[in-house]
């Protein structure tokens, strides 16, 4: 309860959000904040987990309808992945921009390692799932195309300071290329 309310306060105050301001979101005392977490450091690191984890994304992509077109059943799956890279990045970004660092080398390291390994395998199920109504008539396996979707999605969809491609356009690409008259690209 204190994380929920502490996130959308972190992405619009960055780290500078006070334990008062999260206490008053929690509808809780400020004093109930330290008795859940150590210190502000720790309720941060919290949000950050929070923000990294998938569950609620792998439900959205789990509540695709499979009888849609392949084309309207990726491009709700990339606006689904679009929503969380896009919650995610404010929340670590408003960590980041206020100068905290999660500590690096611990125990904790290996253990974020594999549970991101294993996000992305679950995430990679999931995009799996959405394609294999139409396995048959794909020209690449679809762990391959799974991969291949994933890729053209994460990592910032376009160069820096440019125009943001809309989701149809990267859906309609990976479906049917980039050359429109297959004559012309000779």
């Amino acid at each position: 309860m204190i994380v929920a309310a502490a996130l959308p306060l972190l992405v619009e105050h960055g780290a500078a959000v006070s334990t008062l301001q999260i206490a008053k979101a929690a509808g809780i005392g400020e004093a109930t904040i330290f008795r859940a977490f150590a210190d502000k450091d720790e309720l941060l690191d919290a949000c950050v987990a929070a923000a990294l984890r998938n569950d609620h994304v792998l439900a959205e992509l789990d509540a695709v309808p499979l009888d849609q077109p392949l084309a309207a059943r990726l491009a709700e799956a990339a606006a689904t992945l679009h929503a969380y890279l896009t919650r995610m990045g404010a929340v670590i970004g408003a960590v980041q921009a206020a100068g905290r660092r999660r500590e690096r080398g611990g125990a904790g390291d290996r253990s974020a390692t594999g549970d991101r390994a294993n996000a992305t395998e679950r995430t990679q199920q999931a995009v799996i799932r959405l394609l294999e109504p139409d396995r048959a008539g794909l020209r690449l396996p679809i762990e391959e195309l799974a991969v291949i979707f994933l890729a053209m999605l994460f990592p910032g969809r376009g160069a820096s300071g440019g125009t943001e491609t809309r989701i149809e356009t990267l859906v309609d690409v990976f479906l049917h290329g980039v050359v429109g008259n297959p004559a012309s690209a000779s």
